[in-house]
């Protein structure tokens, strides 16, 4: 079973917006003036950005300085990774095309085709 997203105009539970949100990742730029008569009295920009640390990864967005990236989550999160085409779970892309799902059992074709040659 493939994950699926959400379309426009399905509702789905709080889980699989959180889900689909961490999973794609979510910008919101926002730009606040106060103005009287023409003149500027106060200016704010905020940009804030919402994902997990494998889409953060995946699209290099900054993080704040001092933000310690030589932990094993981060090391783990730059190891690209695929939906399994049966079960759905996240797993390395190589160990799925290599191996296949730790998860559900299934095999690549790849897997297959070595296991035939060995």
């Amino acid at each position: 079973m493939a994950r699926e997203y959400l379309e426009p105009d399905r509702h789905g539970s709080l889980v699989e917006v959180v889900d689909a949100i961490l999973d794609k990742g979510m910008v919101i730029n926002a730009d606040i003036t106060v103005s009287v008569v023409g003149v500027e009295l106060l200016g704010i920009k905020i940009r804030a950005a919402l994902a997990s640390f494998e889409t953060a990864a995946r699209y290099g967005l900054e993080f704040p300085s001092g933000t310690n990236i030589e932990t094993p989550a981060w090391a783990e999160a730059q190891i690209p990774n695929e939906d399994c085409p049966q079960c759905g779970k996240r797993v390395p892309a190589e160990e799925l095309l290599e191996v296949g799902c730790p998860w559900c059992g299934w095999v690549s074709a790849r897997a297959e085709a070595k296991a035939i040659e060995a």
